[in-house]
């Protein structure tokens, strides 16, 4: 068994479970105590699940005050650039596009800049950063940037009650939605209760919406639920998942795009746990 497999399926124990300890895993895989600890650690420095004595459990959620917009951008960078390239086949020029907060969103919005006549709707201060000028000083600009207004998140979101009026007055044509978490019975969820409200906006303004996430978010569970996951069309999410999951996904969701990581490997960065 490959080591990305025999990682999966301790990942994927895990978050069944909520805990694994290493005996059962090495007992179930067929593998020594010490290759599971070996695995235990890589996945934790990943961010993928929280290291105990004698086993794994699923990982808290930090806030995002704890970690910070640069550092959680560095996080699974390789996913997030492939899950954004994916998503952006779904744009075309002339399009209004919903972007919420959040690191997904934001590299993706690097790849919308060279898609011309875009009007880019935002409560993302580094997302609208990504749209406020061109990198030369001879390349066209070409976006309109509606910025909504509202309280200031330590990621530097903008929510509450300002910003989810000004998104509900809006129409886009897609919106695209970062979440703390995705989970069968808790849905998209999120930890911070305004932005809950902000995103749910963002869901009812687009004709069609597409939750961005990497496989990390799956089994997790943030403060409050934004919508069910039946009430979002599209999930575009990195290939790093069992079949298992990959179903569950295709069941919960119109439409699943599974985005390849592989050639990304090597510009990745786990350094943010």
């Amino acid at each position: 068994m490959l080591g990305a497999e025999r990682r999966s399926q301790i990942m994927s124990e895990v978050r069944r479970n909520g805990a694994a300890s290493v005996v059962d895993l090495a007992t179930a895989l067929g593998v020594s105590e010490m290759t599971v600890r070996r695995d235990i650690e890589q996945l934790a420095t990943e961010g993928l699940i929280d290291r105990v004595r004698g086993g794994a459990t699923t990982p808290r959620l930090p806030d995002r005050a704890e970690l910070g917009f640069p550092n959680q951008a560095r996080r699974l960078l390789a996913e997030k650039r492939a899950i954004a390239r994916r998503a952006a086949i779904l744009v075309e020029p002339g399009m209004s596009v919903g972007l919420s907060g959040g690191t997904t969103t934001w590299t993706l919005a690097q790849e919308l800049r060279a898609i011309p006549e875009l009007t880019i709707v935002t409560n993302s201060l580094p997302v609208a950063d990504v749209f406020a000028r061109p990198d030369r000083a001879d390349e066209p600009y070409t976006q309109t940037v509606v910025l909504t207004g509202g309280v200031r998140t330590p990621s530097d979101a903008l929510v509450g009650p300002v910003a989810v009026r000004a998104i509900e007055s809006l129409h886009c044509d897609v919106v695209f939605l970062g979440v703390r978490g995705i989970d069968l019975q808790a849905g998209l969820t999120t930890s911070n209760l305004l932005e809950a409200e902000t995103n749910r906006a963002f869901v009812g303004a687009g004709r069609r919406s597409v939750v961005l996430a990497d496989h990390s978010k799956w089994g997790a569970v943030g403060l409050t639920t934004i919508v069910d996951l039946r009430e979002v069309d599209h999930l575009v999410m990195d290939d790093d998942v069992t079949e298992d999951v990959e179903t569950t996904l295709r069941a919960q969701f119109a439409e699943v795009w599974l985005a390849p990581v592989a050639s990304d490997s090597s510009d990745d960065d786990h350094t943010d746990a």
